[in-house]
Parts: structure tokens; C-alpha cells; sequence
């Protein structure tokens, strides 16, 4: 019988960005068992918003551990769409990634320090730190769908468009949801400062989107 060699295989990167993924929301669920339960129905249910709004604002290791979910799978998913609807280039896949995760959490970063600057200038910190904290629970909670949409799209469909599409619907439906729910809430507020409001989301909602939507077309041409 002839021997054949067999190389080891090893843990891609991909794979280790998912696994690191889980391991940071079983991290989240254990550290803070009952505030992530509230956390898991938020799109149904308002409790979570009510009862932590108030009682750790923004900075919290809850919301650190998953912002920190959620740039690595937002970075992988626009890193999935781009090789679906655009041309892959195999040789910088993990490049593509890094400077996609690189960029993403600088933009949230700075987003958010715009954010809580501006409350501190128009002296309505705790109205914008309200808004920012829903905003951002409800975009974590998103990152659960790119985490199950990367999954599938990893193992199971890859480059499977049907995937990324009924992912992106799911996701822009949980912040729409977001979105509403927190216009409804300070209406008075927005509707006071109606010229900032579209300010903000010209330049730090709409123009990410846009840097990001740019650097894919550049990276397939």
C-alpha cells in the first residue's frame, strides 16, 4: 500500500474571527447573564433599553465586549459581500479584512466621540448620551445576524447572494427599528435641532457608507 502524505490542515483566519466572535458573546452572556438576556429580545421587547439607559450610559464592559463583536463581524460581512458582487483578489484577503476592520473601528470610534462632543457643546449631554446608547444596542444587536449570516456564508453558501441580501434586510430592519424607536423617543429634541440632526446624518451616517461603498470598487477595479 502506498503511503500518502497528509499535510496538517490549520484553522483559517476566517475561522478564527468567527470563533473569536462566539467567544466574546458566550464572554458577554456569562459576565452579565441577566442583562443579556434582556439584551437577546431587544428588538421585541423595550425592557433593555429601559432599564440600562440610565444606569450605565455608553461606556460599560457589556457594550465594550459587544462593539467589539460587531466591528469583527460588520468587517467580515462587508469582507463577504465584496467577494460576492465584487472581483476577489485571493492574494489580499486578509489585507482587504484588516484595513476593513482598521477603518471601521476607527470611523465608530470617531463617530462616537463627535457624538458625545456634541452634547457637551449644546449642553444636552445626557439627552445624546441617551440616544448614542440606543443607537449603538440596537447596532450590536445586529452583529448577532452578521454573525450567523458570516457563518452561513463561511461553512454552509459561500458567496451565496440570497444570503447577503436577506442579511442586509435583517440588519437594516433591526436599526430602522433602532432608528424609530429613538426619533419617537426625543422628537422635541430632534425637531429643536433639525439642521444639526441632518448635519449629523450627512456626515457621520451617510458619508461611512460611502468611504466604504468607494473602497470596494477601488479594491475590485
Amino acid at each position: 500500500m502506498e503511503a500518502i502524505l497528509r499535510n496538517p490542515t490549520t484553522a483559517d483566519w476566517i475561522s478564527i474571527i468567527l470563533f473569536s466572535s462566539i467567544l466574546l458573546i458566550v464572554l458577554a452572556k456569562n459576565l452579565f447573564y441577566s442583562r443579556f438576556l434582556d439584551f437577546i429580545i431587544l428588538p421585541f421587547n423595550n425592557k433593555y433599553i429601559f432599564m440600562y439607559n440610565k444606569k450605565d450610559k455608553v461606556f460599560n464592559w457589556f457594550n465594550i465586549l459587544l462593539s467589539i463583536f460587531q466591528a469583527l463581524n460588520l468587517s467580515l460581512f462587508i469582507f463577504f459581500i465584496n467577494e460576492s458582487f465584487f472581483a476577489p483578489i485571493e492574494k489580499y484577503e486578509l489585507e482587504t479584512y484588516g484595513t476593513l476592520l482598521l477603518g471601521l473601528s476607527l470611523v465608530l470610534t470617531v463617530k462616537l466621540f463627535f457624538q458625545l462632543a456634541n452634547g457637551f457643546i449644546f449642553n444636552s449631554e445626557q439627552t445624546i448620551s441617551e440616544i448614542v446608547f440606543k443607537k449603538i444596542s440596537y447596532f450590536n444587536y445586529s452583529g448577532v445576524v452578521m454573525l450567523i449570516a458570516n457563518l452561513i456564508l463561511n461553512f454552509v453558501y459561500p458567496e451565496s447572494k440570497v444570503v447577503i441580501l436577506i442579511g442586509s434586510l435583517l440588519i437594516l430592519l433591526i436599526n430602522g427599528i433602532g432608528w424609530f424607536t429613538t426619533l419617537k423617543s426625543h422628537r422635541k429634541f430632534i425637531t429643536s435641532n433639525f439642521v444639526y440632526f441632518i448635519l449629523y446624518l450627512c456626515a457621520l451616517e451617510v458619508a461611512p457608507v460611502i468611504l466604504i461603498g468607494t473602497y470596494l470598487l477601488e479594491r475590485s477595479l
